[in-house]
């Protein structure tokens, strides 16, 4: 799988829950990383007493604000902020609508992508049925045929890449599809789940999502080496529990009652915010549909709980739910990985005993974990240098990429035909200027020939994509890249 690593947010505080909690939130970065490893034991995580730190902490938080709910305070709390969010409350449908299509109106625009900025695809059309997306949520009418149509695209991304690292991706893309049919329903009875069904998307979403700092830490070791301003000074191995527990129980704290959902939804709407800074518009893009559901969330006047609500309401309910949610959790997410990949796949840490990386090279993160006999075979194509290598060894590592790129160009341009021929000629040179560029990345320093590599990476790769779709399409023969 080969799609352009995923910006990692942050998970930090829990708004009193989580002393100086950490920022992360959410990692696919499936180009890199190899996602077939089966996760960590279950073991490492339950003898871990940071998790334990964190789960108590977050039960005294929630059990806190129940008790807090409870009184006239906590009622008078909920009232006004019902004052300052009735603006947005009276008008919530346009704002769930405009901003689900301003989300396919920005991904059209990206280009090239199913339903993210990380699952790329060479398909143009895909791009103009996003379009057409958008412009049937203006309707009521055609809201069910754009809810069909963002279910098709799961269809298509599911069958293009890997299902169970999308399983949370997933949640969120049929809560919002659920939401435009409820939406456009004329019964009443179903229309009132509308809000509810994106609150349950967006929690499974994170509660799924979070377990990845369990299950791969080694997954997020890369970034916490490069923006280590991230841990908020914490050391590496406190912090990604930490932020799997807030994470995990914030999305959970989506589900409770009214007080505790719409507190962890502010304190979420400040964390993904934060990770717009650092991770720059492509992971505001990614993030969008999440973010508006947990302003949705943090506007919701309903006080009702329509499942399980004796259960949600009671005191008992903090801790009996958080065990029951994380084992419900804990045990898909483990046993599914088995289901998809046998029970016989080798975690990570039994992958680098072996003296294998935890993933291969990763434009983003060029500084990540790498095997050095790797790098300095004869690799084709050229291997990418780490970054405290000398000049000697960065101009080899040039003047292999340009001997390779040259001889398979001139083999290309021997073909008959010459709109083949050009393609054939094309690819390799674009595949050059990549292996240039991640040269470039892993060696050099300056911050702008570093950002003009990302920019010549991604592009290039897409009309890569575009060339080899083309030459598929007629039957032609496509170079291995």
């Amino acid at each position: 799988m080969s799609p352009v690593p995923r910006n990692l947010g942050a998970v930090a505080l829990l708004t009193g829950a989580l002393a100086p909690a950490a920022a992360t939130a959410h990692v696919k970065w499936f180009a890199p990383y190899i996602v077939g490893a089966a996760p960590a034991p279950i073991e490492r995580t339950l003898t871990d007493t940071w998790f334990w730190t964190g789960i108590a902490l977050v039960l005294v938080f929630f059990l806190a604000t129940r008790l807090f709910e409870r009184s006239r305070a906590g009622a008078a709390t909920l009232d006004a902020m019902d004052r300052i969010t009735n603006p947005l409350w009276l008008r919530l449908d346009d704002f769930v609508r405009i901003v689900i299509a301003g989300f396919f109106v920005a991904i059209f625009s990206v280009g090239g992508v199913y339903l993210t900025p990380d699952l790329k695809t060479p398909a143009e059309w895909v791009s103009w049925l996003q379009l057409l997306i958008a412009a049937g949520i203006v309707s009521r009418r055609t809201m069910p045929l754009s809810a069909a149509g963002i279910i098709f695209l799961w269809v298509l991304a599911l069958r293009d890449y890997d299902p169970f690292h999308l399983l949370d991706y997933l949640a969120l893309g049929v809560a919002v599809a659920a939401y435009l049919v409820l939406e456009a329903s004329d019964r009443e009875e179903w229309r009132r789940h509308r809000f509810e069904v994106l609150r349950w998307g967006v929690a499974i979403a994170l509660m799924w999502s979070s377990l990845e700092k369990f299950a791969y830490p080694e997954w997020f070791y890369p970034l916490v080496e490069e923006k280590p301003f991230l841990t908020f000074g914490l050391p590496r191995d406190i912090f990604i529990p930490m932020a799997g527990v807030a994470e995990f129980t914030m999305g959970f704290g989506l589900l409770a009652t009214p007080l505790v959902r719409r507190l962890s939804a502010i304190a979420l709407f400040v964390i993904f915010n934060a990770a717009v800074w650092p991770f720059g518009r492509v992971d505001l893009i990614g993030h969008a549909l999440i973010m508006a559901i947990i302003v949705v969330i943090a506007a919701d006047h309903t006080r009702e709980l329509h499942f399980w609500g004796w259960i949600r309401r009671a005191l008992i309910g903090v801790p009996v739910g958080l065990a029951g949610a994380l084992a419900i959790f804990v045990t898909a997410y483990w046993g599914l990985h088995g289901v998809f990949y046998g029970s016989d796949a080798r975690t990570m840490a039994e992958l680098q005993a072996d003296g294998r990386a935890t993933h291969s090279y990763s434009v983003e993160h060029p500084h990540g974990p790498q095997v050095l006999e790797t790098l300095l075979s004869d690799a084709d194509p050229p291997p990418v240098l780490p970054i405290d290598f000398d000049a000697e060894a960065v101009a080899d590592a040039y003047a292999r990429s340009m001997a390779g790129m040259h001889d398979e160009m001139m083999e290309g341009l021997q073909h008959d035909d010459p709109d083949v021929a050009f393609v054939l000629g094309m690819i390799p040179h674009h595949q050059g200027a990549i292996d240039m560029a991640r040269i470039q990345l892993a060696a050099g320093t300056d911050p702008e020939t570093r950002e003009l590599s990302r920019h010549i990476i991604a592009e290039q790769q897409l009309e890569i994509d575009a060339m080899r779709a083309w030459l598929a399409a007629r039957g032609i023969e496509v170079p291995e890249s």
